[in-house]
């Protein structure tokens, strides 16, 4: 890689980063009473992680590690982190994790999801558990962070996704509304990222799970890496 191009992805990282925490500065004290209501499928993918005893978990795009806390209540044997490129939603994230107690057993970086190994040091920098949650629909280069974090995952680990969908189940109105409204956040539903999962399966062997939740309206993945 050449040092321009280290400089111009260095750039609009930064971009980015700014542009999260304009968003989240005024929302980040209110973000999980608000997003609960339209956060669909966050709960089903906790449910299903099943991390092993002793594995180690990654949020990418943790906001404000309301994951975080509730995957590791669910799976305690298992080592927690994430990152967060806003350092706005770190702020709340670490808030959290000292009223729930969880402290000791989460930890956090600031990081880009386009350039993932960088937020972290060298001594953990594998996982067998990664998911990402409602966060590719904002992060510009989505297939790239998908690529990282597939590089990041141990042998027979697993990806998992959930996201907004294309409510193909609903009516085309609520469809152009929900697009709308999604826009005033910055927040852009990938209605190609089936068929990019389903390409990744051919081109590097992957095994991907699709599982349309409430009428699509959030659609969850599963990406299994080959042991």
């Amino acid at each position: 890689m050449s040092l321009m191009g280290d400089i111009l992805r260095k750039r609009a990282s930064d971009r980015h980063a700014d542009l999260m925490d304009r968003v989240y500065r005024s929302q980040s004290g209110i973000y999980d009473l608000t997003r609960k209501y339209y956060l669909l499928g966050r709960d089903e993918l906790i449910a299903a992680l099943g991390p092993p005893p002793g594995g180690r978990v990654l949020e990418i795009g943790c906001g404000t590690a309301r994951n975080l806390v509730q995957a590791a209540k669910a799976w305690p044997e298992a080592e927690f982190y994430g990152f967060d490129i806003s350092s706005e939603m770190l702020k709340a994230a670490r808030r959290n994790l000292a009223r729930s107690g969880m402290a000791g057993r989460i930890t956090l970086f600031h990081g880009d999801a386009e350039n993932p190994a960088l937020a972290m040091p060298l001594t953990v920098r594998t996982f067998d558990r990664i998911f990402l949650s409602f966060c590719l629909s904002m992060i510009p280069d989505w297939q790239g962070a998908i690529r990282q974090a597939l590089s990041l995952l141990a042998p027979g680990g697993e990806l998992h996704i959930v996201d907004f969908g294309q409510s193909e189940g609903w009516p085309s109105p609520f469809r152009a509304l929900l697009k709308q409204w999604l826009a005033l956040f910055h927040v852009e539903p990938r209605r190609h990222l089936r068929a990019f999962l389903a390409g990744l399966d051919s081109e590097i062997g992957t095994l991907s799970e699709f599982v349309p939740l409430y009428r699509g309206y959030s659609w969850r993945f599963v990406v299994r890496r080959a042991a």
